[in-house]
């Protein structure tokens, strides 16, 4: 299992696997052929189907300014390893082809060349524990809790690590709030962020509580559909989630930086052990992997803050996942914005009310959280492609103005 330092990542919406990874894919080829005299860029699959309302073709170009490149649409066409993928090719003179790399982008702004595809596994190996059963016996012999764990684990200066996440995550809750007007592209959705907020303060105290959190993850989210800068967690479109948990719970309870930094490293956890046993791209199993796997790490992190146990923060997480089963990933035209912003808003929410959940229990449930995941995992698996970031099915095929856009 990998570092957690690959769930959280900052960089530029709205999506972590069409934007951020293509981005990220595009800066390690050029510095490889800065001498080549043309570029050409080809998107396979889920990349090429929503790849336009994804800005995928502007983070590349951003990447290749001032040098010729093409960008080929291939949504017909799905490599074996993952729906991601693109191809990038450089050109010399009389155009001869100087070097050729496919890569894809996986999930959470990863990338994987193809010649290394099947090195992953072998390589994950920072964490000795990878599923939650294993954890929960070393917490037992030790008596230590998830984020010592993850402390242990990741070393002395992970701390740091995610002090920046946790500013990051604060300032982009702070740009949503300030930022108005209409998203970008054709559906003409307004932010509601800013509005939210305000009306918060004149509600009771019950939907004071959902409208500061609505108001939080909408802040974040809209500032993703936007191409602004947010923080993976675990993917852009679900990064409205743990911000909005956290930063609700820690001015209603004036817990301090550290504790919320603590719930980080755990939250984090929860993503990992996702990624590694099932999956956190949309592409290849649906929004379950993405709003289920953040609301089930807002779970574990708000169970944590409010003093729950190690069992009660494993039931939380594994209600927030569990009731995401099946959930699929339908982005109208293509966009990171409809369905999307709504189910952080709601995400956040039933994190909480998930975390209460678990508190007001002695933590023992029928179905445990590595079964959860597993349970997602062939979910995604048996889900049709239409269902999973294609924008082929779902809401997406309902909406006349997806037309011309993807």
């Amino acid at each position: 299992m990998e570092s957690i330092r690959e769930i959280y990542k900052v960089g530029k919406g709205p999506s972590s696997s069409h934007t951020m990874g293509p981005r990220k894919a595009a800066l390690e080829f050029l510095a490889k052929n800065e001498k080549a005299i043309k570029f050409k860029v080809t998107l396979f699959g889920s990349l090429a189907l929503t790849g336009k309302g994804h800005l995928t073709d502007k983070a590349i170009e951003e990447v290749f300014k001032g040098k010729p490149i093409e960008i080929v649409w291939k949504p017909e066409e799905t490599k074996e390893f993952h729906s991601n993928a693109m191809l990038f090719q450089a050109f010399g003179e009389n155009d001869s082809m100087q070097a050729d790399e496919l890569v894809y982008s996986v999930g959470g702004g990863r990338i994987v060349n193809d010649s290394e595809k099947d090195k992953i596994q072998m390589e994950s190996n920072l964490y000795p524990y990878r599923t939650m059963a294993g954890i929960l016996d070393w917490s037992q012999q030790t008596g230590k809790s998830f984020w010592e764990y993850v402390f242990e684990v990741e070393g002395d200066d992970f701390e740091d690590f995610l002090t920046d996440i946790w500013s990051q995550m604060k300032q982009t809750i702070l740009n949503g709030l300030e930022n108005e007007g209409v998203l970008p592209g054709p559906l003409g959705l307004r932010r509601k962020a800013s509005s939210y907020h305000v009306r918060s303060k004149t509600m009771g105290k019950h939907l004071q509580n959902n409208s500061l959190l609505f108001a939080y993850a909408l802040a974040t989210s809209e500032e993703n559909a936007c191409g602004g800068i947010v923080v993976t967690a675990p993917t852009c479109g679900s990064c409205g989630i743990l911000p909005a948990v956290l930063l609700f719970l820690q001015k209603s309870y004036d817990f301090t930086d550290r504790k919320i930094i603590r719930a980080l490293a755990t939250a984090g956890l929860i993503g990992n052990l996702i990624k590694e046993n099932a999956s956190i791209s949309g592409a290849e199993v649906g929004c379950q992997g993405e709003v289920g796997a953040a609301c089930s790490m807002a779970s574990a992190a708000a169970a944590q803050l409010v003093g729950g146990s190690t069992s009660q923060i494993e039931y939380a997480a594994e209600m927030g996942l569990e009731h995401h089963l099946g959930l699929t990933c339908d982005p109208i035209a293509g966009l990171v914005q409809a369905p999307c912003i709504e189910r952080n808003a709601h995400g956040a929410v039933r994190a909480i009310d998930t975390a209460s959940f678990a508190i007001l229990s002695d933590g023992t449930h029928l179905v445990s959280f590595d079964e959860t995941v597993e349970a997602m995992k062939q979910t995604g698996h048996d889900l049709p492609s239409l269902y999973k970031e294609t924008s082929l099915g779902g809401l997406a095929k309902f909406s006349k103005r997806r037309e011309g856009y993807m």
